[in-house]
């Protein structure tokens, strides 16, 4: 496939893959075999809201139990496959395995995503135990270098224990400013074992301006990032600073929709604000509402898994409508089963807010829990506002609204699919109607019919529903 790439005057490739190959030949200081993919003139992202958050992933450094243990496996397959003798590492990779454990066990507590501040302090009680692993990192090491006549398999396998070895180095040790570090713990079931805590190091960039500009735009004769949710507010000076372009041309198409005709935002002025006790059950009436009006034929995108399943409980058995929840089934078997079952209602959250495409009147309605801001304490998210904070910029409104606006537009864009689809989107936050910040959502999402009245949702779908159906 490489030959082949190379011989190509036009490659087509995802984002990750693209961005794999950048962050290699970054790596590698650009070295003239390095990557998988050839250098390139022109660039064109489609869908190029998602570049920063995919190149945060490649530019970043993960190191976890996991990882350890796979290399480990592959290491003992690799050689019995090659016909290598284990002898000469056997005793290696029992010690990696050992110190490993040792290791991981001491990082600081936490559940789900937290900053990893008192790097300084862990490894001032630590330290022996931290250089134990790369101690026996370095052993494996020199043992898979000391076999003799070895393939390229086992060249390969050195490398990885070099990388995993100046990976945990980075994550310990490093002052980079430009990285924040963090622990991420999961839980992990296979073979209907029970769930285990994994433990996850993280480095991530802050921000990847300078790293795309550097590695990317500075080697390109042209770029082109294309989105149909790219603009805030008619323009894109955010996704040019998150992404490093300085000088750009720019054009907002019109769409070729009709959604003031289309698609009716409704906006309930009465409910309470999503941070109240209250907001749930409030909100699961008017959902109840507005599903009966729609006759079902909905996704409910949420903003947490939380509010999903409450929702979700709160509504079974009251909806007449097939209820379909994330996490029962495969995202693909649950979109298939919602095409196929008439008035069926889809409880999701963010994986379902993007790369979702239903056409047709079987899905005639959108409804959002609240506006999606990204949650303040996740580490990486508050390393941003933090450094956006102390430069002397407004983070609020130069990173945290222009984030959640352009995945409210994402959200949304899942309901007007084609030229003949028509239906109902409702946000039921209505802080963007009482909140100055509002005005940027507003300003940026297509021009809907607008309402706050449920009558003219009412009339909107008339009472034509059933028939519609029929």
């Amino acid at each position: 496939m490489r030959r082949r790439a190379a011989e190509s005057d036009i490659i087509i490739v995802n984002h990750h893959l693209f961005c794999a190959d950048l962050a290699i030949k970054a790596a590698a200081e650009r070295a003239p075999d390095a990557g998988v993919l050839p250098d390139a003139g022109v660039v064109i992202f489609d869908e190029a809201h998602e570049l920063e958050d995919i190149a945060t992933d490649f530019f970043g450094i993960t190191v976890s139990n996991l990882r350890v243990n796979d290399l480990l496996r592959d290491v003992e397959n690799t050689l019995h496959r090659v016909d290598v003798p284990l002898t000469d590492v056997a005793s290696a990779i029992l010690l990696v395995s050992e110190r490993s454990q040792f290791f991981f066990a001491l990082i600081p507590p936490g559940d789900g995503r937290f900053a990893f501040d008192n790097r300084a302090e862990f490894l001032e009680e630590n330290g022996d135990e931290y250089l134990g692993l790369q101690n026996s990192l370095l052993r494996l090491y020199t043992g898979l270098q000391a076999i003799p006549n070895k393939p390229d398999e086992v060249h390969a396998l050195a490398r990885r224990v070099e990388e995993l070895k100046v990976n945990l180095g980075f994550i310990l040790e490093a002052q980079d400013r430009n990285t924040v570090f963090w622990i991420d713990r999961r839980g992990d079931r296979r073979a209907g074992r029970s769930i285990q805590q994994n433990v996850f190091l993280q480095a991530t960039p802050i921000t990847v301006a300078n790293i795309l500009r550097s590695t990317l735009f500075e080697h390109l004769e042209s770029a082109v990032l294309t989105s149909a949710t790219l603009a805030v507010a008619g323009g894109f000076e955010y996704v040019r600073n998150r992404v490093g372009i300085q000088h750009a041309r720019e054009l907002v198409v019109p769409s070729h929709f009709d959604y003031e005709s289309q698609a009716l935002l409704y906006v309930p002025p009465d409910l309470p604000d999503p941070r109240e006790p209250q907001f749930v059950e409030r909100a699961a009436q008017r959902v109840r509402q507005l599903l009966d009006i729609t006759r079902g034929r909905a996704f409910c995108l949420f903003t947490s898994y939380a509010l999903m399943n409450q929702l979700y409980e709160r509504l079974l058995g009251e909806l007449e409508f097939p209820m379909l929840l994330q996490g029962s089934a495969p995202k693909n078997a649950l979109l298939e089963e919602f095409r196929l079952t008439p008035s069926a209602v889809l409880f999701a959250t963010s994986s379902f807010w993007q790369g979702v495409d239903v056409q047709g009147k079987q899905l005639s309605c959108v409804i959002i829990d609240k506006l999606p801001f990204a949650v303040p304490n996740d580490p990486v998210v508050a390393a941003r506002v933090r450094a956006i904070d102390e430069d002397g910029g407004n983070a609020f409104y130069e990173y945290q609204v222009p984030s959640a606006v352009i995945s409210l537009k994402q959200g949304f864009g899942r309901l007007i699919r084609s030229l003949h689809d028509r239906g109902l989107l409702c946000l039921l936050d209505n802080r963007i109607l009482k909140k100055q910040y509002g005005r940027v959502f507003l300003d940026s999402l297509p021009n809907y019919g607008r309402t706050t009245d449920m009558k003219k949702v009412e009339e909107f779908f008339g009472f034509s529903a059933e028939d519609e159906i029929a």
